[in-house]
């Protein structure tokens, strides 16, 4: 690498293996990730972009009771002083701080249009006004007296905290989510006063000198509370484990009310909606649901929100059970959705940890209990400092008029007060500083009382931070001023997210008594095209086909099914029933409905069933079993299953029943092999093994069976049984042995 200065070209190499240097250079970029960006801290809830827009913001003295300033103001701030990222990023950070769909405890106060629960862009920052809420003050508090440590700011210019001194538990009120490099987090919201009111209970126990378990914690925080609202449908074994173990899945329900309308009808009212669902999306997947038929027994859905959340759902008529829609709409829209938690966190800023419940709270007292430190100890501080000044007043009211000599005669009159009186020289230069108006004799009667008041008080902070027990009582009383500020009876403090127990399973078929469900006939012609007749047990004579064209593939099914196709490519392609062209006519192309390359055919048309065994062989005698669960294909291009190169080719293909044991092959050379079906690995693709080795030949047919039932095959018009398949019967990978007599000259079953 050539660096050029001026004219002349400095050379530097840097001998070091690629590998090393990339490893180097990935692990800084992860943990910069990691650190500054996407982990929050779990003393004060914050990652990097909130703490500085925080800050910013309180130097600019946005406080609740001042006026506003532009937004553009403070995010110009932000990336000015502290934060050199994208002005757009910085703003996104603070509108959804100011969003109380988003955050449980907003803690920021905005003014205009900051976006709304539908998905709707918030106005562009010179239109907004911001400014800092009481939880915000709360998280900053103690900034300025010591509370905690600040560093550097990328430029160098100026200070920022390492991390806020929290009088407010964040972390868990507000809730956090991010993606690292190779981890992530997501916390839910809860209630202020529920933490508050656990953490009086680990204090108590922790003075007692017992230990508190999560089992006492969460009968007091009983899961979380999202802004939206809604019902947390979750056993409490399982809520109980997630804080357990600071991983878990808790389910949100909307909430919802039956209203009664006249002549018997009745509609739904959806009042509050799971937590991070957009409205707007909601009711399009609603929508789309009833224009899809996929939900009969609902006629419309409407939006007559204003402040609050009003979504309107019609039935379809009045005999059916709000029960049976609700639940309906639960399993196939977000009207019920999951939360993931991962409460992976940073410990102490620096090192990410995965904790659970207990920890985290532990973690944000002892922040405390180091915050309540540092600050009496600068109060302290401040307290002897103002006590010596004082001592040096009152030194001079007793010897007032030798004080006023010594000034006036003195040219250096600071040492010779230090020598006359013995004072300190930041004594001596408190007197010096005095005004003559202070010399009055109430002055100095003011002074002695703040001198008793001072010592007072100086006597407490050196108790206090002498005792850790004096101390942990301090923080209880601070915990119990936050509980009563965000109480049940205050604004925010109301539990908004209702715990309710785990809905018992509803005995019902949702393929059958909530989707239009009809019998087909699905037909596939040996030139491609593929239609849905209606009915089923239909007459060879109801099929007919183009000029030309024939039967391929026949199969029975219902609207609702899904069919799987199988080619000679090794892939699986997916249609849905219900998007089969009708059976009037000869139906479309089935290229149209699939991108099935023009060099490979259909080798199988199927039900799709759930935890089916499907049973795929080559031309060469390879093959293996698949699941039915591992075939679906998300695209019309299909899902590619068995791996076949130059040479070869998928040619079979068939379900396997659960009681079929054997497995019969045959190859062109006329060489029949019976081996046991546990001999055929499942995997979940690849080439697979070899099924039957083949000298001179390749793979003709083959047919599963049960060992009880035996084999049978058809000859002509006849079906054929084999008494005995002994002979036949080898290891997987064997040639065989010639078929018994009378098996067709075609080499099949």
């Amino acid at each position: 690498m050539a660096r050029k200065t001026g004219s002349a070209a400095i050379e530097q190499i840097i001998d070091q293996p690629m590998t090393s240097l990339l490893s180097e250079r990935y692990l800084s970029y992860a943990l910069s990730t990691i650190m500054a960006r996407s982990l929050p801290d779990v003393r004060d809830g914050l990652k990097p972009v909130h703490r500085r827009l925080l800050f910013a913001m309180y130097q600019l003295k946005l406080n609740p009771t001042l006026p506003p300033k532009k937004s553009a103001r403070v995010v110009g701030d932000v990336i000015g002083k502290f934060h050199p990222h994208g002005d757009q990023a910085v703003y996104d950070t603070l509108t959804r701080l100011a969003q109380d769909f988003a955050v449980r405890y907003p803690l920021v106060d905005g003014q205009g249009n900051f976006g709304n629960i539908d998905g709707d862009n918030p106005a562009a920052m010179r239109y907004t006004e911001s400014r800092l809420t009481q939880t915000s003050l709360a998280l900053l508090e103690g900034i300025d007296e010591n509370g905690v440590d600040f560093r550097t700011t990328y430029d160098g210019e100026t200070l920022e905290p390492v991390v806020m001194p929290a009088n407010f538990p964040n972390l868990l009120a507000n809730g956090a989510s991010g993606i690292a490099v190779g981890m992530a987090t997501n916390i839910p919201p809860h209630n202020v006063a529920e933490l508050c009111e656990a953490m009086e209970l680990m204090l108590d126990r922790h003075a007692e000198k017992k230990s508190t378990t999560i089992e006492e914690v969460c009968s007091i925080v009983k899961g979380p509370d999202f802004p939206t609202g809604g019902v947390l449908v979750e056993n409490q074994d399982t809520i109980r484990e997630a804080y357990r173990t600071g991983r878990g899945s808790l389910r949100t329900r909307a909430r919802w009310v039956k209203e009664d309308l006249k002549q018997g009808t009745w509609q739904i009212i959806v009042t509050e909606i799971p937590y991070q669902v957009q409205k707007a999306k909601l009711v399009e997947q609603i929508a789309n649901l009833i224009t899809n038929k996929k939900l009969p027994m609902l006629d419309d859905v409407r939006d007559e929100s204003a402040e609050d959340i009003r979504l309107v759902l019609m039935p379809k008529n009045r005999n059916v059970e709000p029960e049976l829609l609700m639940e309906a709409l639960f399993r196939m829209s977000d009207l019920e959705n999951r939360f993931a938690i991962n409460m992976n966190v940073l410990e102490n800023g620096i090192v990410p940890k995965v904790m659970n419940l207990l920890e985290v709270l532990w973690c944000w007292l002892h922040h405390r209990q180091d915050v309540l430190v540092r600050r009496s100890r600068f109060r302290l501080d401040q307290v002897v400092h103002r006590l010596e000044v004082l001592a040096g007043y009152l030194i001079v009211y007793l010897n007032i008029d030798e004080v006023i000599r010594i000034i006036r005669e003195s040219d250096e009159p600071k040492p010779a007060l230090m020598a006359r009186f013995g004072l300190s020289e930041i004594q001596a230069e408190a007197i010096l500083n005095m005004r003559l108006r202070s010399l009055r004799k109430l002055e100095e009667m003011e002074i002695r009382k703040e001198f008793d008041a001072l010592e007072r008080e100086k006597d407490m902070l050196e108790k206090l931070l002498g005792s850790e027990t004096k101390q942990w009582a301090e923080i209880k009383k601070q915990v119990g001023a936050t509980k009563k500020l965000y109480g049940p009876a205050t604004p925010l403090g109301a539990r908004r997210t209702t715990i309710a127990r785990a809905p018992a399973p509803m005995a019902i078929d949702l393929q059958q008594v909530m989707v239009e469900r009809e019998p087909i006939t699905v037909v596939l012609s040996d030139k491609g095209w593929i239609r849905a007749m209606k009915g089923q047990g239909l007459a060879a004579a109801d099929f007919k086909y183009k000029e030309g064209d024939r039967e391929q593939f026949i199969c029975e099914a219902q609207t609702t099914d899904k069919l799987i196709l199988f080619a000679t490519n090794g892939r699986f392609y997916t249609i849905t029933a219900d998007k089969l062209p009708p059976g009037r006519g000869f139906g479309d192309p089935v290229r149209l409905l699939v991108d099935i390359p023009n060099d490979a055919d259909i080798i199988s048309l199927m039900v799709w069933r759930e935890d089916q065994r499907i049973l795929m062989i080559s031309r060469d005698g390879r093959g293996f079993i698949v699941s039915s669960n591992e075939v679906l294909a998300q695209t019309k291009n299909g899902k590619i299953i068995m791996s076949v190169g130059e040479g070869t080719e998928a040619v079979y293909c068939a379900q396997i029943p659960p009681h079929h044991d054997y497995l019969a092959m045959i190859g062109t050379n006329r060489k029949m092999l019976v081996f046991k079906m546990e001999e055929i690995p499942e995997l979940t693709k690849g080439k697979g093994v070899i099924l039957q080795k083949y000298k001179d030949g390749e793979f003709a047919d083959a047919k599963s069976f049960n060992g009880e039932e035996g084999l049978s095959f058809t000859s002509g018009a006849r079906q054929m049984q084999i008494g005995n398949i002994r002979e036949w019967i080898g290891a997987r990978a064997a040639s065989g042995r010639l078929p018994p007599n009378g098996f067709p000259r075609s080499n099949r079953f």
